[in-house]
């Protein structure tokens, strides 16, 4: 059941559900999730349930404001503090020590926790009349296509599930998340915050994961301490390839007429003599290919497509996100 995300009364019941331990679809600015009581470890076993996800990997808590975060962080370093004044609310991840005995199923089992403030007006409000952490991956059976609007949400899970409605995501993509329990801010996965923003916030260097890895390698091999950083991820049904621009057009043109199940999302413009391979340009912005990435995934789908074929994207970091999404996508 989808209810407007406007509708305080929906807002409610909403809330009053996370309360009796149920769960519920909510919008972000990011991607939509689904949501439970994180204090609730049986709450939080129907979302490994829900989407076949592992018990190990952890899940994100969504919390109102900053102040909540001592309810679950033991600890805040410095430079986790300057990060979350810099983009809370907003669609930043920070990894924090946990409390002993607070939320350990949301975490996954770890000694540490994600949290994040979104910046969507209907999350706040949900959020604040929860008057709970909720933890919330995001919306969709584990290792596929995240979901963008309440519709994609209903197709994952059908309609036993309250879904409120908040539009489509303005970001399209998940949070960056960085864990700040190493001594120094690690970028465990990017999302539309470049690292050049996030040193610049927090005033230290901001290094990538494979970069600490090699300084610990003490760390190499333990579970996942993040959500949506497994190296298959974000798939669609589809099969996914990303190629340089010249590549899809030779394939194109090698199969000509007889080109059929194939979708090209690409920022080049493509010659293509079958009427049954589909083309949706890639936007030359970043941030709008970040919006939409998700939303065409699972439209290419909805079409029955094969194959997809996907344009690398440009090596700036701006686009680190959108690339990191794909390369995912088409590990799987």
């Amino acid at each position: 059941m989808i209810l407007s995300g406007t509708d305080p009364q929906a807002i409610a019941e909403a809330a009053r559900r996370i309360q009796a331990g149920e769960l519920v679809g909510f919008p972000t600015e990011t991607v939509y999730g689904l949501g439970a009581d994180a204090s609730s470890d049986s709450a939080v076993a129907g979302i490994f349930s829900a989407k076949g996800r592992p018990a190990d990997h952890p899940l994100i808590v969504h919390v109102a404001d900053a102040a909540q975060v001592q309810a679950y962080a033991s600890s805040v370093p410095p430079f986790a503090a300057r990060l979350m004044q810099a983009f809370w609310p907003g669609p930043l991840t920070v990894i924090l020590p946990r409390k002993p005995g607070v939320a350990a199923a949301a975490a996954g089992g770890q000694d540490s926790i994600g949290l994040r403030c979104p910046a969507h007006p209907v999350a706040l409000a949900f959020l604040k009349a929860c008057d709970t952490g909720v933890a919330g991956p995001s919306a969709n059976r584990f290792g596929r296509v995240s979901p963008t609007t309440a519709q994609h949400v209903r197709q994952e899970f059908g309609d036993g599930l309250l879904v409120l409605d908040g539009g489509p995501c303005d970001v399209g993509i998940e949070s960056s998340i960085v864990d700040c329990t190493r001594g120094r801010p690690v970028l465990l996965r990017p999302g539309v915050l470049t690292r050049a923003q996030l040193e610049a916030a927090c005033g230290e260097a901001v290094l990538g994961k494979d970069e600490f890895e090699r300084q610990a390698l003490d760390h190499v091999g333990e579970a996942p301490r993040a959500s949506g950083t497994l190296e298959a991820h974000y798939a669609p049904n589809a099969k996914l390839r990303l190629m340089e621009a010249g590549a899809i057009q030779t394939a194109l043109d090698l199969l000509g007429a007889d080109a059929a199940h194939i979708a090209v999302y690409a920022r080049s413009i493509v010659r293509i003599k079958s009427e049954k391979v589909l083309y949706r340009r890639m936007p030359d912005d970043a941030l709008a290919t970040a919006q939409q990435l998700f939303a065409v995934l699972r439209d290419f789908d909805a079409k029955g497509v094969k194959l997809i074929w996907v344009e690398n994207p440009p090596p700036d970091a701006e686009w680190d996100g959108v690339r990191d999404r794909l390369g995912r996508a088409a590990a799987s």
